[in-house]
């Protein structure tokens, strides 16, 4: 159906809101984790074979599954005023007592 001017884009009447997954998009989401979550044991019993001949590989493996729990964090450069060095000077509190 096509939009016939009664909605303006950034309308809050017009879809689903900004950000937020489609249909399609959330139950994948759901099925991948049931799937997760039901061969949680299995997960343990391969990383723990595969540790028993190469522990490098297993730590690999596992860090890199974790990826999908816990997000990488994005890098942030800090910076002065125009990309100028930071300067900062560190504040070292009395001693007391």
């Amino acid at each position: 159906m096509a939009n016939k001017g009664q909605f303006k884009p950034g309308d809050p009447r017009a879809g689903r809101r900004p950000g937020s997954a489609n249909r399609a998009t959330a139950d994948v989401r759901k099925a991948i984790a049931a799937f997760a979550e039901a061969n949680v044991q299995k997960l343990q019993a391969w990383l723990d074979s595969i540790a028993a001949k190469d522990p490098a590989r297993a730590a690999e493996l596992f860090l890199r599954a974790l990826e999908y729990h816990i997000p990488k964090l994005a890098r942030t450069e800090l910076s002065g005023e125009n990309g100028s060095p930071l300067n900062f000077q560190l504040f070292v509190p009395p001693k007391t007592g």
